[in-house]
């Protein structure tokens, strides 16, 4: 069985990953060993909105391979910040900071941003991120 502080651990080395690479495909293949392979539920507050499509509910290690290609595809990370994990049995949330700048239109998306993880058996099984969508989705336009 994986321990509060083994999964607070993988997150933290994730998301330092993140950060220090600006999601780069080595980033994004270390969260994908995260993730499990037979049970999954990856959501986020946006949930596939006009111009954010990427980020509708996926249930499939493909489905969420696919929101962190269109995420890059669309958007570029200019920086990401962890201020704190907090765990409690097999619940992580991650509370940060991150700024976005739109490929496209060229805005920016500068926002609080809290992720929730419960894991099994060391892996990912559900995942939900909080943002500001009004101004990520103002940003698309």
């Amino acid at each position: 069985m994986t321990t509060e502080e083994e999964n607070v651990k993988n997150l933290r080395e994730g998301y330092e990953r993140w950060s220090t690479s600006k999601g780069d495909r080595d980033s994004v293949s270390y969260w994908m060993a995260l993730v499990s392979e037979d049970e999954l539920r990856w959501r986020s507050l946006a949930d596939g909105a006009a111009g954010m499509e990427f980020t509708k509910v996926g249930s499939s290690k493909q489905d969420v391979q696919l929101y962190f290609d269109q995420l890059a595809q669309d958007w570029e990370m200019v920086s990401y910040t962890v201020h704190e994990l907090v765990a409690q049995g097999d619940r992580v949330v991650m509370l940060g900071h991150c700024v976005w700048k739109n490929r496209k239109t060229g805005k920016l998306l500068d926002t609080p941003k809290a992720d929730v993880f419960r894991f099994r058996n060391g892996k990912i099984v559900d995942f939900l991120e909080f943002y500001d969508t009004a101004t990520a989705i103002a940003a698309t336009t």
